[in-house]
């Protein structure tokens, strides 16, 4: 016998009889979502975040794993270099940092065809400006609840959805934008179009599409947004403002279906789970980013990590960012966080086309900061009223409203640039025929609903309750209000035209509205420059006396429900 394959044989029978060695369990990997927001044109910090993120895609290459940058909406409009190209440089940015998709905000439409007009003209596309920015755009925009003709929009490059591929794990991107884009952009920009009633269920619709077709994580970015004051826990969402759209279509998504939510449209701060889904917000104008890693174990999603948001420069009392020549990040994944040079060409060369614009000075000087408020009358607020009453001296009084003071201005020398940022729109004038006592509905139904406070110029009310009703005293130029005498209101073709929602509550009579072709901005720059001086915000007449806060409640129910959004 041959003993020696004998025992060869035995020690292979032997191993044969041994237990199996256990699989390997599934490597986990990591997903990181990185969101912006509500960028409005803020181009110069860009190039940070681009920092940032590149040094998270280098931790993630190392560990196997993923980033996608993705964008909640409102891109374009608010800056001079990004105004003067109708947006064109921040798309040629985004393409550089390697955006993955991005929502559609409402100001997406504030543009209308391309070219200078706000507008369309007979034949132009009032989309015109939009869908050249879209077609751009390196990666898909996706909205999933604004229709045209009856049906989701079809633009190129436009989808409902979309599915990616991220170190192998196949990622849905669902689409959305705020319920109140008709009424935040230019009304005539978005006539043809219709938002769909129920968000909810046109984002569970697409994002059910999306796993059946293999998407193991599903990631909304929608211009919807809410506000919470404290970042830090994530699951308590105690402080934020739970009645938010954002809070009301998370609510009605079916659990599970979706991970992560990436918001916009409030400019505040979101880092909380919301029944079991990861939401983030970020401010605005490129003043932080919003963070979620998500955990995979094999194909399932095994977990997801919020981070609080990163901001990219320090802010200031104001919250402000400090200029980007002073901010120097902390190292971010263990590296140093560095600015794109690609991203940062891009940025120097719009600066310099706005610069000769931006630094143009108008012979004003601000004995301090000229401030703005949202939702309480402020000082600009007033100052702009009374700056375009000065402009149109036909009219009897001006009104604007709270969503369109978008910037301090700081106390110096005024530039051009300065007024641009604190009005960055490119409204024009309207004059608005009304009754006096439409001028009272206007005036006591905004102070009895929250959102943006209205500002006045030439109006000056006392408000206060009596016998559980408000009670107003109002006198244009001095002159107590007649209710039924006529005047005229000059004011922005967004309001006059059906924004906001406001002059549409009135009913007024065909050819009580005239447009005109004068840009708001510029003639109130014509009026400063005629007048020069010095201004001292602190000595500009208030306008509103009345007690508490608004919404202003006399015993009694107040209508809340008609609030208008950035």
């Amino acid at each position: 016998m041959n003993w020696r394959l004998f025992v060869v044989g035995l020690v292979a029978c032997s191993g044969a009889s041994r237990p199996p060695v256990p699989p390997k369990p599934p490597a986990v990997r990591t997903l990181t979502i990185i969101g912006t927001n509500d960028l409005h044109g803020a181009l110069i910090r860009l190039p940070l975040i681009a920092g940032y993120v590149a040094n998270v895609r280098a931790a993630r290459a190392a560990d196997g794993g993923a980033v996608l940058l993705l964008d909640g909406g409102d891109l374009f409009q608010g800056t001079l270099e990004s105004n003067l190209g109708e947006g064109a440089d921040v798309i040629k940015a985004y393409n550089a940092m390697g955006y993955a998709a991005s929502a559609i905000g409402n100001h997406e439409f504030d543009f209308g065809p391309v070219g200078p007009a706000v507008t369309a003209q007979v034949g132009e596309d009032p989309r015109g400006a939009l869908k050249a920015r879209i077609a751009e755009a390196r990666f898909p925009f996706v909205v999933t609840d604004i229709a045209e003709g009856g049906a989701p929009i079809a633009w190129p490059n436009v989808k409902r959805w979309t599915i990616v591929d991220a170190a192998g794990v196949k990622v849905g991107i669902v689409g959305a934008s705020t319920e109140q884009t008709p009424t935040t952009t230019m009304p005539a920009n978005f006539a043809g179009l219709a938002i769909e009633p129920k968000p909810a269920d046109a984002i569970a619709a697409a994002a059910q599409e999306a796993r059946a077709h293999g998407a193991q994580v599903i990631v909304v970015i929608a211009h919807i947004g809410s506000a919470c004051r404290d970042i830090h826990r994530h699951d308590d969402t105690s402080s934020c403002d739970t009645k938010d759209e954002l809070f009301r279509v998370i609510d009605k998504l079916p659990p599970g279906l979706v991970d992560v939510f990436v918001a916009g449209h409030t400019h505040a701060l979101v880092a909380h789970r919301i029944d079991g889904v990861a939401a983030i917000e970020s401010l605005s104008s490129g003043r932080a980013f919003g963070r979620v890693d998500v955990q995979l174990t094999g194909d399932r999603v095994t977990g997801t990590t919020i981070f609080e948001p990163t901001l990219v420069c320090p802010l200031d009392k104001d919250n402000n960012p400090v200029p980007v020549a002073d901010c120097h990040p902390d190292p971010y994944e263990g590296r140093p966080v560095v600015a794109d040079t690609s991203v940062q060409a891009i940025v120097d060369a719009a600066l310099a086309r706005a610069n000769e614009r931006r630094g143009e000075k108008l012979g004003v000087t601000l004995a301090s900061t000229m401030t703005k408020a949202y939702g309480s009358e402020s000082a600009e607020g007033d100052w702009f009223g009374d700056l375009m009453l000065a402009a149109r001296p036909d009219a009897d009084l001006a009104l604007t409203n709270g969503g369109g003071l978008r910037a301090d201005i700081p106390g110096g020398e005024l530039t051009y640039g300065r007024l641009f940022e604190a009005m960055p729109f490119d409204n024009k004038f309207a004059l608005v025929r009304v009754s006096g006592k439409h001028v009272r509905r206007l005036l006591t139904s905004n102070l009895q609903r929250g959102g943006g406070i209205l500002s006045w110029g030439g109006l000056a009310a006392k408000a206060r309750c009596a016998s559980g009703k408000l009670v107003t005293e109002i006198s244009i130029k001095g002159k107590p209000l007649d209710d039924a005498a006529t005047y005229t209101i000059v004011t922005s073709d967004f309001l006059a035209s059906g924004g906001d929602g406001l002059f549409g509550r009135l009913h007024l009579p065909d050819g009580s509205i005239q447009m005109t072709d004068q840009v708001i901005r510029d003639a109130m720059a014509d009026v400063l420059r005629k007048r020069g001086g010095s201004i001292d915000p602190k000595q500009i007449p208030r306008r509103l006396d009345y007690e508490g806060r608004r919404p202003v409640a006399c015993g009694g129910k107040h209508d809340d429900e008609d609030q208008d959004a950035p």
